[in-house]
């Protein structure tokens, strides 16, 4: 390696490492080596067949009935007990396993795009969904089918209600789609699962596997009321997914957090790859539809990745997947030599989003993210800035009220020439008269529209960023929410 190599420079921009980290770095090993994908299929919409969507209702609302993902009771008892019932279905295949603050989904998709490319059959537990609840569990790249979903449900039904029976609380929403996911990657069955955490780590439903990979996305302030006031008291609880043995792939994080992740690798004697050292991006380059990226993996040079997906995020994100699925192979360890580049390049081209600086609409623009903290809402607005070449930005915005809105419209303040405030449909929807009076304190009066219903406001903004003409290159960004993305998503066609 050479002084001018440019992932010297990445080892040299970080700057606000600890010198108390090589205290514990010196506890932990650290791994790097000296020296065809299946498409991904778009979200479904509602069955076709009046029947099949009548009893996906069905289970929605039987569903609905259970604790919702933001009531919570710290304890992996329930879903625990409903694996021992179940056979620990979760136990007969590998897993690799996802928790961070931002990009845990789109990372989740790259590895299973890559793993696919490599000819194993995978299993995709993500959430929330963009559309369609069946969205959460994905197999082959492809979410399954409602008749699938459906089955696996009733297949596992009355043991989730012999479980009810003997539990203080009954068994949550998320729990129970987290059992109907193991069993269906078990029933498949899948050679490896990607799972991504619902919240948190240590506690969370989806930690009764005992992942062989734990990847780790930057984490950043969401959940504070649940996970911690600071950065390295929200690490705390996701470091509980790394096991006994494991490897642990770090994307860069915030010093606390890192001292945090570092030392519970030490605790289990896992192994440790982190970004900006072992591996991460080497360059990267703007291109039509996404972007050119140059990558080192844990065995070496991966060089012209074309990736379908716009901003640095993006490109970090791949670094770690790459980094993921080249320790479940065991570069760097067990095999010196890379992975196969023409494969990588493949997976990777392979690779979709949905509702991640989607493009779902031209004349104007409309852009769709999902971004719904500060941090997300950060990256967002650089990758915008650095994709689109808008004279003239709208933003729609329907958040949740759990969520640091004012954080997240002032993330967006500089960019956007007015906003329009809406609702979602969602009972955890920020009430749009509170979220219009925290944008005229952000924006100011002038810039602020406020339109209650989701329909109402994307008309609204696409007017606005008509006012100069149909050539000015006038846009709009869709953000916020998950669920605001997901409605905007079926207003504009698409699923």
């Amino acid at each position: 390696m050479t002084d001018s190599d440019p992932f010297d420079e990445i080892i040299d921009a970080e700057t606000d490492r600890d010198p108390d980290l090589a205290v514990i770095e010196a506890g932990s090993r650290t791994l790097r080596t000296q020296g065809t994908g299946a498409p991904q299929a778009d979200v479904p919409g509602r069955p076709e067949d009046p029947e099949v969507d009548k009893a996906l209702r069905d289970v929605e609302a039987d569903l609905a009935t259970r604790w919702g993902e933001t009531k919570l009771e710290p304890s992996v008892s329930r879903i625990a007990a409903l694996m021992d019932v179940l056979g620990d279905p979760q136990r007969s295949y590998p897993s690799i396993h996802i928790t961070g603050t931002n990009g845990k989904t789109s990372t989740a998709r790259m590895i299973e795009a890559l793993l696919g490319a490599f000819e194993l059959r995978t299993g995709r537990y993500t959430s929330p969904h963009v559309q369609s609840i069946t969205e959460r569990i994905s197999l082959d790249g492809a979410p399954i089918s409602a008749e699938r979903f459906i089955e696996t449900y009733e297949d596992i039904k009355p043991y989730v209600e012999m479980v009810d029976a003997q539990q203080e609380f009954r068994l949550s929403f998320f729990e129970v789609l987290t059992g109907m996911a193991y069993a269906a990657f078990a029933d498949a069955p899948v050679d490896v699962a990607v799972v991504e955490v619902g919240m948190g780590g240590s506690w969370d439903a989806t930690n009764v596997i005992d992942a062989d990979v734990a990847v780790v996305t930057p984490i950043d302030l969401d959940h504070t009321d649940r996970l911690g006031e600071t950065t390295g008291e929200i690490a705390t609880e996701k470091a509980g997914i790394i096991k006994q043995d494991a490897t642990v792939i770090l994307a860069q994080q915030p010093v606390d957090a890192a001292q945090v992740l570092l030392k519970k690798a030490v605790e289990v004697d896992a192994t440790v790859a982190r970004e900006g050292l072992e591996f991460g991006v080497v360059s990267r380059h703007v291109a039509v539809g996404g972007q050119l990226i140059n990558l080192r993996g844990l065995g070496g040079e991966y060089e012209e990745i074309y990736l379908p997906l716009h901003g640095p995020y993006q490109a970090h994100n791949a670094a770690v997947a790459l980094a993921a699925v080249e320790a479940f192979f065991g570069v760097g360890a067990q095999r010196p030599d890379p992975l196969a580049i023409d494969t990588v390049r493949k997976a990777f081209a392979s690779v979709t989003s949905p509702g991640r600086l989607e493009v779902v609409r031209r004349s104007p623009t409309v852009v769709l993210d999902a971004a719904h903290n500060p941090a997300g809402a950060r990256a967002t607005a650089e990758a915008v800035a650095e994709a689109f070449d808008f004279s003239r930005l709208i933003g729609v915005v329907g958040a949740s009220g759990d969520k640091n809105v004012r954080g997240l419209l002032e993330a967006f303040e500089p960019m956007f020439a007015e906003v329009v405030v809406t609702q979602n449909s969602s009972h955890r929807a920020m009430d749009v008269d509170e979220l219009a009076a925290i944008a005229v304190e952000v924006f100011g009066d002038e810039r602020v529209q406020v339109e209650p219903r989701l329909p109402d406001a994307l008309e609204a903004a696409i007017t606005l960023a008509e006012e100069d003409g149909e050539f000015a290159g006038g846009g709009v960004l869709v953000t916020g929410s998950v669920i605001t993305v997901g409605e905007a998503r079926l207003l504009l066609g698409r699923g």
